[in-house]
This record gives C-alpha cells, structure tokens and sequence, in this order.
C-alpha cells in the first residue's frame, strides 16, 4: 500500500500523509495575522484543503488537537472552530498550550478518516 504525501511550503515536511483508510494533517496560519480569530480561519481552510487534497473532509476528521499560545485566547479559537466544524460530527479534541513559531498563535493537527 502506498504512502500519498502532499508537500507543504516548509521543507521536510509534508502538508498531509494519508495512508489506507487514513489522512493525517496541520497547519497554521499562513499569514502571522495578530487576531486568534482569524489565524485560526486561516489553519482551518489549509486543513479542509489538506484534507481534501488527501481524500477526506472536515466531516470525516476523527480527532484534532490544538496547539495555542495562550489559553486566554481559547475562546475566540474556540468560537471559529464551532463555526467551521459540522455539528453533526465534531471529531474528539484537545487544546493544548504551549510555544509556537514568532508571530503565530495556533497549529493544528488532524487525524480523518478517507473516503471509501
């Protein structure tokens, strides 16, 4: 079975791998806007691209976790990931805090399953 890796802007790393019935993906923010809100947008359409790119969708995502700078951000993060994720299928998730690249404020990681 072959592994399908979709390159990313950064050398040494790939954009999303999916693998069987698998897709992995992350992203930030391309732009270093200041506003949690809007890098949050911002990773979350490179990971619906990603996703897509790799056979999957937003839907499909089983679980995420959410890597932020500051934990009195997690509510503006918060409101646009609710705004972007389907209801009917919010995957398991998990914010954590911790230090990121200058200038940006949330990474994400997903695990999705493939469509059949």
């Amino acid at each position: 079975m072959d592994i399908l890796r979709i390159s990313g802007g950064a050398p040494g790393r790939s954009r999303a791998v999916a693998f069987g019935d698998f897709a992995w993906a992350v992203a930030t923010s391309p732009a270093r806007e200041p506003d949690m809100a809007a890098q949050t947008r911002s990773a979350l359409a490179v990971i619906e691209k990603a996703l897509a790119d790799a056979g999957s969708a937003k839907d499909r995502i089983l679980t995420a976790t959410i890597y932020i700078t500051d934990m009195a951000l997690w509510g503006d993060m918060n409101t646009v990931w609710n705004e972007w994720v389907p209801a009917d299928a919010a995957p398991q998730r998990a914010c954590v805090q911790t230090g990121l690249a200058a200038g940006c404020l949330v990474e994400i990681t997903v695990l999705a399953a493939r469509k059949g």
